[in-house]
């Protein structure tokens, strides 16, 4: 049977097989190809399952804890039953333990670790002479050690090691029936005084919200020096905001960025990309920065009521925190003038890189929409944040036209703009209006 090309099949097979050899190292690439793009289709495809387990599990969780309590409670009370008819009587053995010594011996121990030994009002280690030989000392020599080189100063120059307290009081007001966002808090930060909340105290998802601390506790363990310094955009950063449908700064695969870059792109555009980026340049991996960042909620007091299992405010079940915990960490990052200055930008336009030869032009919209609305004042810095699971929220700085400061966090809202407009009722209602904007609402200005 001849072919098309007026030969035999079995002619043409030799043909192709001869080829087949000839190009070899090219198959022999193409097969690499294709086993790379199957190991990352394979790596994307557990990464959906496990986004996937996590969000059933998060279905069961809430009977499961329930039953749980139910035995462990029943457990307990049998065991205090049990334990009320034991024996009161029964000795216990005492173990004697050598005495610790009294006076300045004993506070010298706190200073030389080991056993020490008074001798000549000197404090020394005991193996180093013998206790029962008197010790004359020399007139001592004054050695000078020199002066250690003062470590860098972070980012800011300021580390947080307090959370702030506001205050709920009896003029603390609910939010009105026209503000739709389920959760939300409003703050005079001055006084620390809370003016109004909603659930404010409640478990909710902070989403983006969350990259307020991102960029928080990588500016406490970064310096001057660093932001000139590059960090690359890895596949593994790529497939994570792949996989979880994150919005990004517009990074491509393996474009190497300024770490300068990736503070304004973690803020403006609620790049996934950045954060990933950052918190790997500054921890190691991403686990580890996630460690770091519940260490400074454990630090900030805020351990107990607010937990992050990723630093970008994907939906987990164990990724949690209250509007009042959003606003002491939204405190805690406007307080850092480098953070300030981020969260603070309408714009920004990245270092100019192979990908982007004239760099990205950012946005943070929320300033960009609201800073036209009236709001008695200026909202100086804001972040956004939504998941399905969250609804739209944000946490911002107004300023009114004195410069005092407040703070704003509402989560739960349906829609962007829902989440402004209840921002700025919240504004309109708590910052003293202008004379000239009283005059025309008819408000008394005093």
């Amino acid at each position: 049977m001849a072919t098309e090309e007026g030969y035999s099949a079995e002619e043409g097979y030799a043909a192709e097989r001869e080829y087949a050899i000839e190009e070899r190292p090219v198959d022999e690439e193409i097969s690499m190809e294709a086993e790379r793009q199957m190991r990352r289709k394979a790596r994307l495809e557990e990464m959906r399952r496990e986004k996937s387990r996590r969000e059933r599990l998060y279905k069961w969780s809430v009977p499961v804890m329930v039953g749980a309590a139910i035995v462990i409670g029943i457990g307990i009370g049998f065991s205090a039953a049990a334990l009320s008819h034991q024996d009161s009587g029964q000795e216990t053995l005492r173990v004697n333990q050598e005495e610790e010594p009294e006076g300045d011996v004993q506070k010298a121990r706190h200073v030389i670790k080991g056993p020490v030994t008074q001798a000549g009002g000197t404090y020394l280690p005991r193996d180093t002479f013998s206790a029962r030989e008197p010790v004359r000392e020399e007139s001592p020599v004054s050695i000078e050690s020199p002066m250690p080189d003062p470590a860098p100063e972070p980012l800011g120059g300021v580390i947080t090691t307090a959370n702030a307290v506001f205050n709920l009081s009896e003029d603390t007001q609910g939010f009105s029936e026209t503000i739709l966002s389920e959760y939300g808090i409003f703050i005079d930060a001055q006084s620390g005084a809370i003016l109004a909340q909603k659930d404010a105290y409640v478990r909710m998802n902070p989403a983006s919200m969350t990259k307020m601390l991102t960029v928080l506790v990588a500016a406490e363990h970064l310096t001057e020096e660093d932001l000139e310094k590059t960090a690359p955009i890895t596949i593994d950063i790529t497939d994570y905001s792949y996989v979880n449908d994150c919005s990004n700064t517009g990074y491509e695969l393996d474009e190497v960025v300024t770490v300068r870059d990736l503070f304004y792109g973690t803020i403006l555009p609620s790049g996934a990309d950045s954060a990933l980026a950052l918190a790997v340049y500054v921890a190691g991996s991403h686990e580890a920065f996630v460690d770091m960042m519940n260490e400074k909620l454990v630090q900030m007091g805020l351990g107990e009521t607010s937990h992050f299992t990723n630093c970008v405010g994907v939906y987990d079940e164990e990724h949690y925190s209250t509007a009042y915990d959003m606003a002491v960490i939204l405190k805690a990052t406007v307080d850092n003038p480098f953070c300030r200055d981020v969260m603070s930008a309408h714009t920004y336009t990245t270092s100019l890189t192979e990908q982007h030869p004239e760099g990205l032009l950012i946005s943070n919209w929320f300033l960009r929409r609201i800073e036209d609305r009236d709001t008695h004042g200026e909202v100086l810095c804001a972040k956004t944040g939504y998941v399905d699971q969250s609804g739209s929220c944000a946490a911002s700085l107004g300023l009114d036209n004195d410069g005092r400061e407040y703070l704003c966090v509402t989560a739960g809202s349906a829609s962007t703009w829902t989440c402004i407009a209840d921002q700025v009722e919240l504004y309109q209602k708590f910052l003293p209006a202008t004379e000239a904007v009283a005059e025309d609402t008819g408000e008394n200005a005093s």
